[in-house]
């Protein structure tokens, strides 16, 4: 992974859409903030996970937690394993924090950014377990899919902080998408496909309410489990 931004314009992967906030938006952040949320900008280096989590364990990444209905369930079912979970939008954190406050998740932490200057510069190489990604902005016109988070660039960074045999795991309800997810990570040559083609639906990964939403609408869910070599 290199250890430097690479030398472009930098190009949001996200479409920031300021909502406005609940009082128990409000509240889960004042209160749950100082447990769960990580404090980090370029300058101060590379993440250190023992202290960020108390313990040493391996680490997820999820990229674009939402309203951390997956990361609160899987972090549940996983506590062996911690899990920083990245997102831009402050309610969809607040409802993180709360579900895994409800839980007694001592295993989850959460990032407000942009996960691209995270990734370049916050986390050391090969020490990730799993990168999960899972329905990420799907950028649907053509001029706007440079702004999509699974590039051959970003992959290449994602493919340098895991570990042997460490996972990237994605997700989509959007087919073109889908098809360009695979063509990217297939190119990526430290990364194997664990399928033929797409995998399987993992028992692991939870059906959230934005995927039961795509599923009424009529879209196919396509999931992409790549390993390290």
């Amino acid at each position: 992974m290199p250890d430097e931004e690479p030398q472009h314009r930098h190009i949001l992967t996200f479409n920031f859409r300021q909502g406005r906030n609940k009082p128990r938006h409000d509240e889960a952040f004042e209160r749950l903030w100082p447990r769960y949320g990580v404090e980090w900008t370029p300058e101060e280096g590379r993440l250190d996970f023992a202290a960020l989590f108390g313990r040493t364990a391996p680490v997820i990444l999820e990229i674009g937690s939402g309203n951390g209905e997956a990361a609160a369930a899987m972090g549940d079912a996983d506590r062996d394993r911690d899990l920083l979970a990245v997102e831009v939008y402050p309610q969809g954190i607040a409802d993180l924090m709360a579900r895994a406050d409800e839980r007694g998740l001592g295993n989850v932490r959460v990032y407000q950014g942009d996960a691209l200057p995270l990734l370049w510069h916050g986390i050391a190489p090969e020490s990730l377990d799993e990168i999960r990604v899972y329905f990420p902005d799907p950028w649907p016109k053509k001029r706007h899919h440079k702004r999509r988070i699974i590039q051959p660039a970003h992959v290449k960074t994602m493919a340098g902080l895991l570990r042997s045999g460490g996972l990237v795991h994605c997700a989509t309800d959007i087919a073109d998408y889908a098809d360009q997810m695979l063509e990217v990570l297939a190119a990526e040559p430290t990364l194997e496909n664990t399928a033929e083609g797409f995998a399987p639906r993992p028992d692991r990964r939870p059906v959230t309410k934005f995927e039961r939403r795509g599923v009424e609408a009529g879209r196919e869910i396509y999931d992409l489990v790549f390993r390290k070599r």
